[in-house]
């Protein structure tokens, strides 16, 4: 301890230095972009919403009901994703987290794609899922496991990622994610589904294809 420095005075020093370090960042965005405006009259409020006054909470401002009911897994993957993020809950805002059930049929799949503003953690109920990431350049590691109900696997922020039903029956599973607004990527979709579509030539060169076969995708997911 410095001479003639009184012990309070360091703590207060100490806690300051923390509260600078600690706030000296950009939060985490919750939406894609936020394009800077001159006035308020062209203002939208961004980093979630707008709060209810408190008096006005009612308990149904964090339920949902119905989470237990299977859904239609009849479309051409197999799977439906089910999120509850801040739009269905909207008293998730601010704290960070949502959940989302997915279900799949026999060799369903929920495809490869990202969450850009969460990490993602899955828990198998029901059937037996292939699931796996991808990790950044340069590396490219496949991390991937065969989960079991009752099984639990970690999909890290940002990385590409998928589930896939290996059984001959439905599978249940449910995941946690880190943010009110995890955000979706689905790899095949948002690049040859783009709107307006992304020139042919840029996907032909990218993925090493034939034109008429990225036209052929193009056409698929538009």
């Amino acid at each position: 301890m410095m001479k003639g420095v009184p012990n309070y005075l360091v703590a207060l020093a100490i806690i300051a230095l923390a509260c600078s370090v600690a706030s000296a960042y950009d939060p985490a965005p919750l939406q894609d972009f936020c394009v800077a405006v001159n006035t308020s009259t062209d203002a939208v409020f961004v980093n979630g919403k707008f709060c209810k006054d408190p008096k006005l909470v009612t308990p149904n401002d964090f339920f949902f009901q119905g989470l237990n009911t299977p859904r239609n897994t009849a479309n051409p993957l197999g799977s439906n994703v089910t999120l509850l993020d801040v739009s269905k809950i909207l008293g998730l805002n601010t704290l960070g987290v949502s959940l989302a059930r997915i279900d799949f049929a026999p060799y369903g799949l929920n495809p490869p794609h990202t969450h850009p503003r969460a990490t993602e953690i899955l828990v198998v109920v029901e059937g037996t899922l292939y699931v796996g990431f991808v990790t950044s350049n340069p590396e490219n590691r496949f991390f991937t496991k065969t989960l079991n109900a009752g099984d639990v696997f970690v999909f890290p922020i940002g990385l590409i990622h998928f589930q896939f039903n290996v059984g001959k029956t439905n599978a249940v599973a449910f995941s946690g994610l880190g943010s009110q607004n995890p955000g979706l990527i689905v790899i095949a979709k948002n690049i040859f589904g783009a709107n307006p579509p992304i020139n042919p030539d840029v996907l032909v060169k990218a993925f090493q294809l034939d034109t008429n076969v990225v036209e052929s995708l193009q056409k698929k997911f538009m």
